[in-house]
């Protein structure tokens, strides 16, 4: 299955403000633009399904895609932000003069949030949702799910091995996708944070084309004139 992780587009808070869960954030003009955007460079991969974060922004980011393939868009809780408690809405100006900040800065994994949870417990729920979407479709070419940096960014990590301390390593902009490969021996990242074209990857579905190595060699005729179960060759 190849999974394609979309962020949503751009708010009125987006790099201003921390705005975790915050009720009724929708996506700017500029946003709304990156959403249809964004549907037309997935349109040559065989997404099968829509899966988004309840929040406003990431539905409003995933109506476009949904509609462009027809199917239903479904939410999944486990995809909702970060939980950032007390620090929820505000000025990232006033955020970066805690104390508080550098410390999840320096490390993050285990860092709780003052009222809500820690970078971990956010990684293990969106690997529990994104497991849970594989199970569903397990023949799927194609799925998408759309969500926030901080939970793609974990996402990622958690799939490559990328210890959860470093997470922060990886950049993930407004209306970008990244695409992982799962099912095969290992997890395999095509593309992250990419707000290119996504072309290369459905030739990656397409099956591949037998080459002179694979191909079943030709049964060498039998210098004896019998066949290969020892009978005589008319």
């Amino acid at each position: 299955m190849l999974l394609l992780l979309v962020r949503h587009g751009n708010t009125p808070m987006t790099g201003t403000r921390l705005t975790g869960r915050l009720p009724g954030v929708h996506l700017s003009e500029e946003g709304v633009r990156q959403a249809k955007d964004v549907a037309e460079r997935l349109a040559n991969l065989p997404v099968k399904a829509v899966y988004s974060s309840p929040l406003e922004r990431c539905q409003e980011t995933a109506a476009p895609i949904a509609e462009r393939y027809r199917v239903e868009m479904h939410t999944v809780d486990d995809l909702a932000e970060v939980d950032y408690g007390q620090w929820q809405g505000r000025p990232y100006r006033q955020l970066y003069r805690l104390k508080a900040w550098s410390e999840l800065q320096a490390h993050p994994a285990d860092f709780r949030f003052p009222g809500g949870e820690t970078i971990r417990e956010a990684q293990t729920r969106g690997i529990r949702a994104i497991e849970a979407i594989r199970a569903r479709h397990p023949r799927a070419a194609a799925v998408v799910a759309v969500s926030h940096a901080d939970m793609i960014r974990l996402i990622v990590a958690g799939y490559v091995g990328l210890g959860t301390d470093l997470y922060q390593r990886i950049v993930i902009g407004v209306a970008s996708v990244s695409a992982i490969v799962l099912g095969e021996r290992v997890p395999r990242l095509l593309r992250i944070g990419d707000s290119g074209s996504l072309d290369q990857l459905a030739e990656r579905l397409k099956p591949a084309k037998p080459t002179a190595a694979t191909k079943k060699p030709a049964r060498a005729a039998d210098p004896s004139g019998r066949g290969g179960r020892g009978e005589v060759v008319p």
